[in-house]
């Protein structure tokens, strides 16, 4: 029984030192090689969620012209989600893993590209951006699909360029963001789920 447990926990490592391995490269790739002066200009803003208050506003008033005062509860659900991906991911798994951001990493043994005044401050993975803004996406998604026909795939795009964003100013590893999206998606999916078992018939067009 030792043996087994000696041997899984040898593979363990040497999977996890593959995915650590791979994670730096491909950060180097997109932080330091894919690069050009378009993208310097433009990520940095597209990250801060400031940049998307036209963006909440719309969404704000596109619910509340079509579904009037019950689109409040549309509101409601939407902001459980953020509450809860973001406390979930900075609040909870950050503190447990505690993974220094790369900009932050004097571990590491190549230069890191920071495109913003000063490291974000807190650990690294997950990536709370990744997990709040896929966490409304896949929110958004789930419970106005049959409002949205092709402009869901909009939402999912959004989610992913401020997660590449993350990676591309040097605050985030690909690895962080990747876990920050699956378990946005599945706290997202899981309060959309809830949502429409709990007000299924809220949202009717006016």
């Amino acid at each position: 029984m030792l043996f087994i447990i000696s041997v899984l926990l040898n593979l363990f490592d040497k999977l996890f030192a593959s995915i650590k391995q791979a994670d730096y490269f491909l950060f180097q790739q997109i932080n330091s090689h894919f690069t050009n002066s378009f993208l310097d200009t433009v990520l940095p803003f597209i990250r801060n969620s400031n940049f998307w208050v036209p963006l909440y506003l719309f969404l704000l008033v596109f619910i509340l012209i079509n579904f009037g005062n019950k689109g409040w509860i549309w509101v409601a659900g939407l902001i459980v989600t953020v509450t809860l991906t973001d406390q979930v991911s900075s609040h909870l798994i950050k503190n447990i893993i505690q993974r220094p951001r790369p900009c932050s990493d004097f571990t590491l043994h190549f230069p890191v590209r920071l495109l913003l005044n000063n490291c974000s401050g807190g650990f690294s993975f997950t990536s709370s951006h990744a997990t709040n803004h896929f966490g409304v996406a896949i929110f958004i998604v789930t419970t106005l699909q049959q409002f949205l026909g092709k402009w869901k795939w909009f939402f999912i795009a959004w989610a992913a360029i401020v997660s590449y964003a993350q990676v591309y100013v040097g605050v985030h590893y690909p690895f962080d963001i990747l876990c920050g999206a699956i378990l946005g998606c599945c706290l997202g999916y899981g309060t959309a789920k809830l949502f429409l078992f709990k007000f299924n018939n809220t949202l009717q067009l006016l």
